[in-house]
């Protein structure tokens, strides 16, 4: 080619690029990409490529005019190709997917071409201030006035953005509302220097009054692995984030996949690494499903370009965007339908499908069979599943009911695949089954039957075990947006999105599922919560966020609602761990690292905070007070009914009080003293011992090591020496005293032999020792005293173990013993008041039988009226008012409280008055001017009457001294107690031998007629016994 027809080619290129260039915004260094479609020979384009050079005309110059898209024409249309350096441009792309990144593409668009690599494409939205200015640009998009604002705008936007090197064009896209934002798009074909556009786009701000929002792509790219798609579980991939030019900002990685968008951070399976200023990268340790997306890597620069007259600001996103293809693989879950086909007859032949579920999946799967006998293979899609089945024929022949098998084998692009095997569980004809029941079909002996869950993730499962019987259901039904928390817990620390919020978001759905305990009131559910809980606490090393703590607290205290008192309760009971011991564990753990203030106190979670070497919590009513020789911070957490599904390992005690958790800082962790106050669900019953407690989690139980309890005196305190989840146990009996069981039936054995005893010894003598009235009413008091005694005796034997007779004989033991101990008191003050008349009122003679009269109205219907209308006004004897069924006796509520008083009051006055007789008559005796005017045989008789009153007196009132100080002392407060106890219960048990050794064998005139009447029986002593006897009497 010769220099003319260069100048002549160089000519039609001018002309060509002044027509073009018409249309050119007249602006100072304002450039213009222009584009040429030219139809030339194949053998031509090596020789225009040599001749299009830059140049200069006049004004304008022509920078590197290159060839960008060279087409042929082909069978199919035009075959295009980018040259080097060249892409399809991005409009092109997202509407021919197929052509993107292949060297050739055939084409039917005419005008399709391909840009440098270098083009930035931006978007952009300007949110201008004045909107009343540029109102026309809201009107019908046909009329004058918005062409005309349109196109003014236009000019203003590419007078400043033209002067951009490789300027291309820009296009306002549409207007929206709220004041007046301006969409656009505009391309540039070369770099963007980022600090030109930022000036640029402050003069188009501060011109128009505007704030700007733009992003661009192509300043930044992404470079990703090759090969793609990438093999599932691939390990260490990179993907590189590359910037023209040091953007002064530190780029933020994202990524969209079927979950949603993530931030990328550093986790257990990505690392972010910033090489450089312009250059970054994210290293996948391992790769699956779940970092299958769209990456964006974004540099933001912002500035304010406002002033005491314009508030404005700029936004710009570079952004560089690009898909990691991953060839997936599936969890496989195996059915047979039916689960267990039976074969009724050995010539049966079944026909059974193989089922292999997976989740819907992109991923083109290619499924295989292996098995004999499969036929008939077929896909279905569900909602969330793909189904693919076989059906198998089976022979139910002797040979043909072994367990025989199917195997499904899932292949994705890469030729990777897995397999899972379907059993055939046949139930051979005659063999054992457990029968269908509701949902459950037939079922083989010793298998367990599977059924999905309607609505909601898991399984139900149930056994059919050797003795053809059905076992309970076993549900792992999950709530399905429960399962998702758990699912998002579980990957919150691998790098999708900080750890931090991932434990805001999870714990505030978490709260938001467990606050209707309808929706979670089964174990699986409960389980799958405390799993969520523990999981975080196993990732998260501190909880800063207030949201983020108020919703865990809310959401552990949602678990604890009365309502769910059933479904903590572990199926499994051989489980190494129960859930509530995993619960308090976790909860524990969470709180000693989270930021908690005082306010975070839900309904069923109570949390306090103190500092300093002393201070002192209190949650749910109980005090705690921790003394340390350091100043760390101190947390106390009350927890209710967590106490009811924790497991009591003794069946001796239980759990009387809320659990409270106490940890503190290492500052605060020596020389430990914490005092605990517990207000007790239950009030200890007196010589009812309590321990305090701590969990040990090592052993699963509680443990009373490091920890003492206050006592009897203060029975609601324990302090401990440690930190952990604190309690108190009560034991469910009270305190035994030792042998009291065996003095008590000896004792009781012998008073009432001894009482038949002095009875028979009265009947015997009698006519020989009642001379006087004082006498007779002495004996017939004795008589009685010993009659009711015997009957309480005996009462109190048949009622010795009280669990072992019915509640009607337990009340009238127990009212026979009130009317009888009490008959036995009322006897005794007849004696004393008796005794007292006589002795006042010397000249005042009352026959025998006034004084027989008086005393048994004193001695039986006194007490018959205490006993009837204490009975009557106590709900007719109803028990744990008027009686006790562990005692078989009445009942004591506290000082002055309970029925026990309407016994111990009249004994208390009957014996006041005994004593206070017993000094007047002595008194009385001791007056010799009075006593000689009496009659000797009175005289004596009284004596003999005052020292009955003088002996019952203590032998009665003084073992009843001590049961009323056992009734006031707690068995808890030690040795002073048993003391006590043994006092009365010798006392007590032995009266009826005190009665006959004191008032009976101890007694000088019955003593002489018993032995007058045995010396009877003896002829040659005869008279001399009667002769004695006469003689004593005048002695006497």
């Amino acid at each position: 080619m010769g220099p003319s027809t260069i100048l002549y080619t160089r000519m039609w290129t001018f002309l060509f690029l002044y027509i073009l260039g018409i249309n050119v915004c007249q602006a100072d260094n304002s450039t213009q990409m222009l584009y040429a479609k030219l139809i030339i020979d194949k053998n031509a384009i090596e020789n225009i490529t040599r001749i299009l050079k830059s140049f200069t005309d006049n004004n304008t110059v022509v920078e590197a005019p290159v060839m960008t898209t060279a087409c042929t024409n082909g069978p199919g249309g035009k075959v295009c190709q980018c040259k080097p350096g060249h892409r399809w441009n991005d409009t092109f792309c997202q509407s021919n997917p197929k052509c993107c990144g292949d060297a050739n593409c055939t084409l039917n668009s005419a005008d399709a071409k391909c840009v440098l690599n270098t083009t930035v494409t931006i978007t952009g939205s300007l949110k201008i201030a004045k909107a009343n200015d540029y109102e026309n640009c809201l009107k019908g998009i046909q009329t004058k006035e918005y062409i005309s604002c349109r196109n003014n705008l236009t000019t203003q936007m590419k007078t400043v953005y033209s002067t951009l090197r490789g300027f291309d064009f820009l296009n306002i896209t549409g207007f929206r509302l709220g004041s007046l934002y301006v969409d656009f798009i505009m391309s540039v074909a070369s770099t963007v220097n980022s600090q030109t556009l930022i000036n640029n786009s402050e003069a188009i701000t501060r011109s128009l009054s505007a704030s700007l929002d733009m992003e661009t792509a192509g300043v930044v790219r992404l470079i990703m692995p090759n090969n793609m798609p990438i093999p599932y579980a691939a390990t260490d991939q990179n993907i590189t984030c590359i910037a023209e030019e040091d953007l002064g900002t530190t780029p933020q990685w994202s990524i969209t996949n079927t979950n949603g968008e993530y931030d990328i951070t550093n986790g257990t399976v990505s690392t972010v690494i910033i090489l450089s200023p312009t250059e970054s990268k994210i290293q996948l340790k391992e790769v699956t499903e779940l970092w299958k997306g769209t990456y964006l890597c974004l540099y933001q620069q912002t500035k304010n370009c406002g002033n005491a007259n314009l508030t404005c600001t700029i936004n710009i996103e570079h952004k560089g965007s690009a898909v990691l293809d991953v060839a997936l693989m599936p969890n496989i879950a195996v059915f047979t339908v039916p689960s267990f086909p039976r074969c009724k007859t050995e010539g049966d032949v079944l026909q059974v499908a193989a089922q292999c579920d997976i989740n819907n999946s992109t991923e083109p799967y290619k499924v295989t069979w292996n098995g004999d006998g499969l036929k008939d293979y077929s896909t279905t899609s569900g909602d969330k599943t793909q189904i693919y089945t076989a059906q198998k024929i089976i022979s139910c022949g002797v040979n043909n009911t072994n367990q025989a098998t199917a195997l499904c084998i899932f292949t994705n692009r890469l030729g990777q695949n897995k397999s899972a095997s379907v059993p055939f569980n046949i139930i051979a004809a005659g063999e054992k089954f457990c029968p269908a029941e509701g949902d459950w079909g037939d079922t083989k002996l010793g298998f367990t039957s599977v059924l999905k869950c309607t609505n909601s993730a898991g399984l139900r499962t149930r056994k059919c075990n050797p003795s053809e019987k059905w076992e309970d259901e076993v549900s792992g039904c999950v709530n399905s947006d429960l399962y998702t928390v758990l699912q998002n817990a579980v990957i919150s620390d691998i790098g999708l999105g900080s750890l931090d919020k991932n434990a805001e978001t999870i714990f505030s759905n978490l709260n938001n599922v467990t606050q209707n305990s309808g929706r979670i009131n089964t174990f699986a559910n409960v389980n799958a919560s405390v799993e969520v809980l523990t999981t975080m606490s196993n990732k998260l090393r501190t909880v800063d966020d207030a949201t983020t703590t108020t919703n865990f607290l809310a959401s552990s205290s949602n678990l604890l609602d009365e309502s769910l008192e059933n479904s903590w309760k572990t199926p499994n009971p051989q489980s190494n761990q129960t859930l509530a011991e995993k619960y308090l564990w976790t909860v524990e753990k969470l709180i000693a690292i989270s930021n908690i203030s005082n306010s975070s106190n839900p309904s069923n979670i109570n949390i306090g905070t103190c500092s300093g070497k002393t201070c002192t919590n209190t949650v749910f009513d109980a005090s705690v007070t921790v003394k340390s020789s350091g100043n760390g911070t101190v947390k106390t957490a009350g927890f209710k009914y967590l106490q009811d599904y924790l497991p009591n390992t003794t069946n001796a005690s239980n759990i009387n009080s809320i659990v409270v958790s106490t940890t503190t800082t290492e500052g605060g962790k020596e020389n430990l003293q914490i005092t605990i106050k517990f207000p007790l669900l239950t009030p200890r019953p007196r010589d009812v011992s309590l321990q305090c407690v701590s969990w040990n989690y090592n052993q699963s139980n509680w443990t009373a090591e490091g920890c003492v309890w206050g006592g009897a005196s203060k029975p609601d305190e324990c302090i401990c020496n440690h930190l952990t989840s604190f309690a108190i146990l009560m034991s469910r009996y009270p305190i035994e005293i030792p042998y009291m069981t065996e003095i008590t039936y000896a004792g009781l054995s012998v008073s009432v032999v001894s009482l038949v005893i002095s009875l028979l010894i009265e009947l015997t003598v009698w006519s020989k020792v009642v001379k006087t009235n004082t006498l007779h009413l002495r004996h017939t008091a004795h008589v009685n005293i010993s009659l009711c005694l015997l009957v309480a005796d005996c009462c109190f034997l048949a009622s010795s173990k009280p669990e072992s007779i019915s509640e009607i004989w337990c009340r009238i033991s127990a009212l026979l013993k009130h009317f009888c101990y009490l008959a036995m008191f009322f006897w005794m003050l007849s004696l004393s008041t008796t005794l007292l008349h006589q002795a006042v009122f010397l000249f005042h003679k009352v026959g025998k039988k006034t004084y027989l009269r008086f005393s048994l109205i004193l001695g039986y219907v006194c007490p018959f009226l205490i006993v009837f209308i204490t009975f009557l006004t106590n709900n007719a004897g109803a028990q744990g008012v008027y009686f006790s069924t562990k005692t078989c006796w009445l009942v004591y509520s506290g000082i002055l409280k309970g029925t026990i008083y309407t016994f111990i009051l009249p004994v208390g006055i009957i014996v006041f008055i005994n004593l206070f007789a017993m000094v007047v008559v002595i008194m009385k005796l001791l007056d010799h001017k009075i006593t000689e005017k009496s009659h000797e045989k009175e005289i004596q008789a009284a004596k003999t009457v005052l020292r009955s009153v003088i002996l019952l007196t203590p032998i009665f009132g003084l073992p009843w001294i001590f049961g009323f100080a056992t009734f006031s002392l707690d068995l808890t407060a030690g040795a002073v107690t048993l003391a006590v106890n043994y006092a009365f219960v010798l006392l007590n048990a032995f009266q009826g031998l005190l009665i006959l050794l004191t008032t009976c064998l101890g007694d000088r005139m019955t003593r002489e007629a018993l032995r007058n009447s045995f010396r009877k029986k003896a002829p040659p002593t005869i008279s001399e016994s009667s002769t004695k006897l006469e003689s004593t009497s005048k002695k006497s």
